[in-house]
């Protein structure tokens, strides 16, 4: 995290720095236009040849996948008069999510998740701005978890292409948040299936590692709602220029869905949290019975041990030794100290 920020302080404003790893070869292009008669899609928009968004009242969205050639981003962002320091926070993966006003549009930055082979899965940084009649997002590299707006979009489902972008904004973030509540449901599947702690069997140590894992992902989480939370408070107290009125209902409605998630979260380290304490209450207990095992075994034999030892010296005056029935009589003695214990032992419910 220090190393993040020394290199975020060496980074200038004026010249646009990614700070991240190239996820794609090339930079790939989505542009919508669209208002409640007709639209128009260009699936390989060239960003270079950008010149702004029409002013005529039609809606544009314009998709961009890869930040990592910061020309052509900033190429795009200043033909919207966008400032130098949201440049550098689009470029900036480790840019923590903030909400910012500005005369002209309104920028906002989060954490998405996206599946991953190795992991459970991984963040990707997504970058909004929101003018009057048109949205940009970028994200880091292609995915298909906006698909089901853009079929929206073309099929004019429901009331989007009615609506301005700050509903298609709601749309998006809506999309983002159901992200989120898939990546609980599988931390809650992998719990069920690789940490629940039987008393029955004896756990294994990889079951805390996998608990520690998980937590780490829930807290990520968790970290990442709170300022979409945030965003949508701000929308519900103060006056958005760019979220008109009869929207603001639906973005309430992201307040909510942030609170559940948060609420799932919270669910789900209690969990993680109480298999942790089963676990090493089920291995103290073991470690317990191991004990009370060898120490019941101990002191059975330590009586036959001195009974052993003392007719081992080797004395010459032992009467014993001359007795006839001597050796069968110290068998018979040890045999009932040893049967004597184990009936105390069991009256005391020792084992």
């Amino acid at each position: 995290m220090i190393a993040k920020l020394l290199n975020r302080r060496k980074v200038h404003p004026e010249i646009p720095t990614f700070t991240g790893v190239k996820q794609m070869d090339e930079i790939h292009a989505q542009l919508f236009t669209y208002d409640v008669d007709q639209y128009a899609e260009n699936e390989n928009y060239l960003i270079s040849d950008f010149k702004g968004f029409s002013p005529d009242g039609v809606n544009s969205w314009l998709n961009v996948y890869g930040i990592h050639e910061p020309q052509l981003i900033k190429g795009v962002c200043k033909e919207l008069h966008v400032h130098d320091l949201v440049i550098q926070d689009i470029l900036d993966v480790n840019q923590r999510p903030k909400f910012q006003e500005y005369e002209h549009y309104c920028f906002f930055t989060l954490k998405s998740i996206v599946p991953s082979d190795d992991e459970l899965f991984e963040h990707e940084q997504l970058s909004f701005i929101l003018g009057d009649n048109y949205l940009v997002s970028f994200q880091e590299k292609k995915g298909d978890f906006f698909n089901h707006i853009r079929e929206r979009i073309r099929k004019n489902i429901g009331i989007v292409r009615d609506r301005k972008s700050d509903y298609l904004l709601f749309l998006l973030l809506e999309s983002i948040l159901d992200n989120y509540f898939k990546a609980l449901n599988d931390i809650e599947s992998s719990i069920e299936n690789d940490i629940r702690v039987d008393i029955d069997t004896d756990p294994s140590p990889m079951v805390i590692k996998k608990a520690e894992q998980l937590k780490r992902k829930v807290h990520k989480i968790k970290k990442t709602i709170f300022p979409i939370k945030e965003f949508v408070t701000k929308v519900e107290r103060e006056n958005i220029k760019f979220i008109s009125e009869r929207h603001i209902k639906y973005f309430l409605e992201l307040k909510d869905l942030c609170l559940s998630l948060i609420d799932e979260c919270e669910q789900i380290e209690v969990s993680l949290e109480s298999n942790i304490n089963l676990f090493f209450s089920v291995q103290g207990h073991r470690m317990n019975q191991v004990m009370k095992t060898l120490t019941i075994v101990a002191t059975i034999f330590i009586p036959l041990t001195f009974v052993a030892g003392i007719y081992g010296m080797n004395f010459d005056y032992m009467p014993e030794l001359k007795w006839d029935w001597g050796y069968f009589i110290v068998w018979f003695l040890m045999g009932l100290i040893f049967i004597s214990m184990v009936l105390y032992f069991k009256r005391k419910r020792w084992f």
